[in-house]
């Protein structure tokens, strides 16, 4: 009788499966979490979207009556930022800060907001998850 040898290609493929597993959950997580995090950033900007048209469409009255309208509506950064104030308010939304410049023709407004995103204890260790937007517009006038 021969004494036996160990089967070199015996052992477990438990370890082996398990880390697939793991791997399969994560790429999951990951995708949700990635999904979640592009719809946030898509509602920063389209908020943010949303006040810069509302800036824009604020033209410096004094300025329009005392010098009418050419091509372009003569916007101010006071009037354009109390615009974006209140179309933030009236849009109930909860941007973490905000800011609003002017070259007198054209508004850009930046908008940030801190969410927390889905699995956010997995990738980020529970902090929020930082989205900025920044948008532009121009006062509409026709030539």
């Amino acid at each position: 009788m021969r004494p036996s040898r160990p089967d070199p290609e015996a052992g477990s493929s438990l370890p082996f499966v398990l880390v697939c597993w793991l791997v399969a959950a994560l790429m999951v997580l990951g995708g949700i979490a990635a999904s979640d995090a592009f719809l946030e950033q898509q509602e920063v900007q389209s908020i943010c979207d949303g006040a810069a048209l509302a800036a824009a469409n604020q033209a410096d009255e004094a300025a329009v009556y005392a010098g009418g309208v050419g091509e372009q509506l003569p916007l101010t950064r006071a009037a354009a930022e109390a615009a974006v104030a209140d179309q933030l308010a009236d849009a109930g939304s909860t941007l973490d800060s905000w800011s609003a410049e002017t070259d007198g023709a054209e508004v850009t407004v930046r908008c940030t907001r801190s969410v927390h995103i889905a699995f956010d204890q997995v990738f980020l260790g529970g902090r929020p998850l930082e989205r900025t937007a920044v948008a532009s517009a121009r006062a509409p006038t026709v030539p």
